[in-house]
């Protein structure tokens, strides 16, 4: 039977078409914003998975910023202890020359004044964006400071987050102690070969002096590398977390293209199934002719 009123062919030609334009505008989509997944809508277990990735990624970006940060602090007082030590082990050596007869200590009290002045100017000005880390006084000053241990204080720093099956968010932090260059400067202050009664304690003193410098730049240097190495695993955990995220989210542009054509044609086939069945009514008047 045929119907002026009900053109069911057309109905069903406008139905194919709106379906292929809604497939079109989808694939459009996805083509211009490389994403298969934008919303909960397209995909709400992979849309969440991928938004709580991408939230633990950008945390792990700003944690490696701040620890860029204290690496660079350590770094600094490092190179400070490394030039203490090398300045206290001339130090020690002016002071094993004056264990002879024939010298003149007070020259060589001059250069050890000298030698002890270069060590506080290189104390003071072993400082990163003013996190001072060999100096009592100042030490301290980045991270989260523990309890005070003698004349130093333990530094805790972020180093990651971890989550459980429930999605709890907890950090995990590592701990490195400053370093307190003064007293080896005060103990160095205290020898005075013009005055001294004992030369052979004095030379004692100066070498135990070079050791606590090497000691200390050798701690700040392997605080330095522990970091050093946390930052190299959170740039692979984050490019692996990126890696993942994209899998899950990004369109196959490949795959796209490809449907796109198909898309295309499909759209001019229904266009043009849909003119033909609009026509069709247009042979019911022959039946009145």
């Amino acid at each position: 039977m045929s119907s002026i009123n009900t053109n069911a062919s057309a109905m069903n030609a406008l139905s194919t078409l709106r379906g292929i334009n809604k497939n079109l505008e989808s694939t459009q989509s996805r083509i211009s914003t490389g994403l298969k997944i934008q919303s909960g809508k397209d995909n709400a277990a992979y849309f969440s998975i991928s938004e709580s990735m991408s939230s633990d990624s950008s945390v792990y970006k700003s944690i490696d910023e701040g620890l860029t940060l204290t690496k660079n602090s350590i770094s600094t007082a490092r190179l400070g202890a490394e030039s203490i030590a090398s300045l206290a082990e001339t130090f020690s050596e002016r002071v094993a020359f004056a264990q002879g007869d024939a010298v003149d200590r007070a020259a060589i009290q001059d250069e050890l004044n000298g030698l002890i002045n270069q060590m506080k100017n290189t104390i003071e000005q072993a400082t990163f964006n003013g996190n001072d880390l060999v100096n009592a006084a100042g030490a301290g000053n980045i991270g989260t400071t523990a309890a005070v241990v003698g004349t130093t204080s333990t530094v805790t720093v972020v180093t990651g987050i971890t989550r459980d099956s429930s999605g709890s968010l907890d950090v995990t932090s590592m701990s490195f102690s400053t370093e307190d260059l003064s007293s080896i400067v005060d103990a160095l202050e205290g020898i005075n070969l013009t005055t001294s009664a004992d030369l052979g304690a004095d030379l004692e003193a100066a070498k135990s002096a070079f050791d606590d410098a090497t000691d200390a730049a050798t701690r700040l240097g392997i605080a330095e590398k522990s970091i050093e190495n946390q930052q190299e695993f959170l740039n692979k955990l984050t490019d692996n977390i990126d890696t993942g995220v994209g899998a899950m989210i990004d369109a196959d542009m490949e795959e796209e293209a490809a449907r796109l054509q198909a898309l295309q044609v499909q759209q001019q086939l229904a266009t043009q199934s849909l003119s033909i069945a609009n026509s069709s009514p247009q042979s019911i008047l022959s039946l009145f002719q």
